[in-house]
């Protein structure tokens, strides 16, 4: 087949290259494998460990915390602290935002739940059933495990291509 067949020039050798134009699938090269797998590995065990984890501390530190009969003022992304629940606390009525890595995502405004808050300052509250880590444990152990795992498949993925370079 000539470089005509191909859409080139009469003449021209045969085109190998099939990219996105030619409808063919494009991969990744080895080494943009290696760089896309340490920096998922990064960034994973970045989220691990600068938001996922102290979210589960702060959460578990309200264990001895005060309990409060609270209903949930503004529903949203609880995982992520958009919520706010409303209870009383020291007799004012007060309206907290729920941490990261709290769960009720689902319940609907006015939903009733029982939360504990530290006496000292109710604007930290979380669920109750949160306080033992809540969400935000099972996210921080999760993400830490496959961010060992993508670490684990870019140490392999560099040892290959240093094996490929010497043969």
């Amino acid at each position: 087949m000539d470089g005509a067949a191909n859409g080139g020039a009469p003449g021209a050798p045969p085109s190998t290259n099939v990219g996105a134009a030619g409808g063919g699938a494009s991969t990744l090269g080895p080494r943009a494998s290696l760089l896309m797998s340490l920096t998922l590995a990064l960034l994973l065990g970045a989220l691990s460990g600068l938001v996922m984890f102290p979210a589960a501390q702060h959460l578990r530190s309200l264990q001895g915390g005060e309990r409060a009969r609270a209903t949930l003022h503004t529903s949203g992304a609880c995982m992520a602290g958009q919520c706010e629940v409303t209870f009383e606390a020291g007799g004012r009525t007060v309206v907290a935002g729920l941490p990261v890595g709290s769960g009720g995502g689902k319940q609907s405004v006015g939903a009733a739940m029982t939360v504990r808050y530290q006496v000292d300052d109710p604007q930290v509250v979380a669920r109750e059933d949160d306080v033992g880590g809540g969400g935000a444990a099972v996210l921080a152990w999760m993400s830490g495990g496959i961010a060992l795992l993508f670490l684990t498949l870019s140490v392999v993925a560099a040892i290959f291509l240093a094996r490929q370079r010497r043969t």
